[in-house]
């Protein structure tokens, strides 16, 4: 069952964390940006509010919460309802997906990789970001967790679990950058990005469907 209580009853604090969190945000998209393709149909699975799809071009997304598809929309973004683990689309749809943050509220993360693959063309490729669960804001993050009202819900991974996900799933072996750097309320600057994972907080990743 999608966990959606908390983006539906606070989707104003949803809003103000990127603006309280401005150089944080734009660090984050700053690498997402980095390995999502500038051409092409894209699909963000679990949109949320539309704040990584928009700037990135992601044209459509799927989302669970009323609340959030209705700013998703405001945002010109084309929303469909739906979950991870059932893509409401055709095999073969898109040329690339985009999940942020999102696998760490999903019921299974497998099967939900699985239906990324299933609509994405041969050539398509897979741009996930989430929370890096060994990395020190990851640690930092499950220390408070039930002080937060959204990550109170969220199951963390780390960097290494995700790569095996992606591969069992079928994808291939993916390119990995990682940033965010120290204490969130401490950066005062868009961050640069670095390769690899295991000190950044955010870790994006990059893989291709495979064959």
């Amino acid at each position: 069952m999608p966990r959606i209580g908390p983006f539906e009853a606070h989707s104003r604090e949803y809003e103000e964390w990127f603006s309280r969190n401005s150089y944080v945000y734009r660090s984050e998209l700053r690498a997402l940006a980095h390995f999502t393709p500038a051409a092409g149909e894209g699909l963000e699975v679990g949109v949320g509010s539309g704040r990584f799809a928009q700037p990135l071009g992601v044209q459509v997304g799927v989302e669970p919460s009323r609340r959030m598809r209705g700013l998703a929309e405001s945002r010109g973004i084309r929303v469909f309802d739906g979950v991870a683990e059932s893509l409401p689309f055709p095999d073969a749809r898109f040329d690339f997906a985009l999940m942020v943050t999102t696998i760490c509220f999903v019921d299974d993360p497998a099967r939900s990789f699985q239906e990324v693959r299933r609509v994405l063309r041969p050539a398509g490729v897979f741009v996930l970001g989430f929370v890096d669960r060994d990395s020190p804001l990851g640690l930092l993050y499950q220390r408070r967790k039930e002080q937060n009202l959204f990550y109170r819900e969220a199951t963390f991974y780390g960097a290494s679990e995700v790569v095996a996900l992606l591969l069992r799933s079928g994808f291939e072996q993916p390119q990995i950058i990682q940033t965010v750097f120290g204490e969130l309320e401490e950066i005062r600057c868009v961050q640069s990005f670095e390769e690899g994972y295991g000190q950044g907080g955010f870790v994006v990743m990059r893989a291709g469907r495979g064959t």
